[in-house]
């Protein structure tokens, strides 16, 4: 316990720590011992990818516990990964603004005919 109070978020800090598990029940398994603690985990969030919880521990870093699927090739198949930009739907209506603020990548699978 601590009076230093709370950090500034700025160069050199983390914001959170993940962690990975394996299905949906361990992670269940997880939040329930986490409000056991008396912490105050988040509702699961659904990243598309993965779900994700999130707990604050008492000196204020933030943990996160996602799911380790679906993975990426929910929506595109092992050998199209990394030759187009895919974003979940929520982010579909920022494409141009998202592609935009992107650094130019050159990579094996880039230009190919994955669209």
């Amino acid at each position: 316990e601590t009076d230093a109070g709370r950090g500034r978020m700025g160069v050199g800090t983390v914001h959170h720590v993940a962690f990975a598990a394996e299905s949906v029940d361990e992670q269940e398994e997880w939040r329930e011992a986490f409000a056991e603690q008396g912490l105050a985990p988040s509702a699961v969030i659904d990243r598309k990818y993965f779900q994700s919880i999130y707990v604050r521990e008492p000196g204020g870093v933030l943990f996160e516990m996602a799911t380790t699927g679906p993975g990426f090739t929910d929506d595109e198949t092992l050998d199209e990964l990394g030759g187009r930009l895919t974003l979940p739907e929520w982010l579909e209506d920022e494409r141009e603004e998202v592609e935009a603020r992107l650094p130019a990548f050159d990579g094996p699978n880039v230009g190919s005919d994955a669209d």
